[in-house]
């Protein structure tokens, strides 16, 4: 758990303070995502949590404990962290950018190789063929994924990503998104991501604090907050569209249903969300989609449910956000 309390930051020179009284909570097994325009204090909160950055005022705790009681090396050597950089030592191999904190450390050699092993494995990067590559000979999405299992070598309980897909190409971007969130939630890590992406917000986090002038104007799921903004700016902020962006949080799988017919022809995997499912719906002309897991059936999914997703907190037609969606529908039916 990380408990940020009153927190206050200033630079030399500045009009007002880069955070402002920032206080939150982040459960343990948590990925909370920080957002907001430029300036709003995200990266200066996020680098707070291990010390790259001093407090002016106000507590942190990681576990229970304050960070400014905790030596700065120690520290940031138990919290894991990715830029969107990534930062590798361009003369190591892979290995041996995987395996920096491990040999800081101290551990035994045999340890560290069976654990670069394993992380490059659970990176989807064959470690007989990239262990002894150099990060010349790797592209970004692959640079990046180095970077992700450097992060966890060690196990920390702690992840702080700072944009770390921002630079890599929008496809290989939602590839690495989708794969990285399977990877640290099965993992269970308390994760600060940073971001000046809503959509990356929304699809990534457990919970989203909104930041505005080093202040925190909305901190809650990413479902409520697309149902609710809490004022004007976070209404602006989410964007005109949030109607389909609250289909982005939701699976196909928890909108399927059993049916004993049979199954459409076109099918969509149940991680997916039902924004991905909409998308298939207008490109394929169909109103309802076979919703699968592997090889196991899941049901069906039907253009009616996803409407049914949207009804609750709707905007009334007229409105910028309620004829948008509207449209959304009219062409999937024009289309059957």
């Amino acid at each position: 758990m990380i408990d940020i309390i009153d927190l206050v930051k200033q630079f030399p020179g500045t009009a007002r303070p880069a955070v402002d009284r920032l206080t939150l909570t982040i459960s343990d097994g948590e990925v909370c995502v920080l957002i907001g325009p430029s300036g709003c204090g995200k990266t200066t909160t996020m680098r707070i949590v291990n010390r790259m950055i001093e407090p002016d005022a106000g507590t942190v705790k990681v576990d229970c404990r304050d960070i400014m009681q905790s030596d700065p090396v120690t520290l940031r050597r138990s919290i894991g962290y990715v830029i969107q950089q990534v930062g590798l030592f361009p003369h190591w191999t892979i290995a041996e950018n995987v395996a920096t904190v491990p040999r800081l450390l101290g551990w035994e050699l045999a340890k560290t190789h069976a654990r670069v092993d394993e992380l490059l494995g659970l990176v989807g990067m064959d470690p007989a063929v990239y262990r002894n590559r150099f990060p010349r000979e790797l592209s970004g999405g692959q640079k990046q994924r180095v970077g992700v299992a450097r992060a966890l070598a060690a196990d920390p309980p702690v992840m702080l990503m700072d944009e770390p897909f921002g630079a890599i190409d929008p496809i290989t971007r939602t590839r690495l998104q989708d794969e990285f969130l399977k990877i640290l939630r099965a993992l269970k890590k308390t994760i600060v991501f940073v971001t000046h992406d809503i959509d990356e917000a929304i699809k990534m986090g457990d919970r989203i604090a909104i930041l505005k002038d080093g202040a925190l104007l909305q901190y809650d799921t990413p479902e409520r907050i697309l149902a609710a903004p809490a004022d004007a700016f976070v209404n602006a902020f989410v964007g005109a569209d949030r109607a389909l962006k609250r289909l982005s949080p939701i699976t196909c799988a928890t909108a399927a249903v059993q049916v004993g017919t049979t199954l459409p022809v076109h099918s969509i995997d149940g991680a997916a969300s039902l924004r991905d499912a909409l998308a298939l719906m207008l490109e394929t002309g169909d109103d309802v989609l076979a919703v699968h897991s592997g090889d196991q059936s899941l049901g069906v999914l039907t253009l009616a449910a996803i409407r049914e997703r949207t009804v609750s907190d709707r905007p009334r037609v007229g409105t910028i956000e309620g004829a948008g969606l509207d449209r959304v529908h009219a062409k999937a039916s024009e289309t059957r």
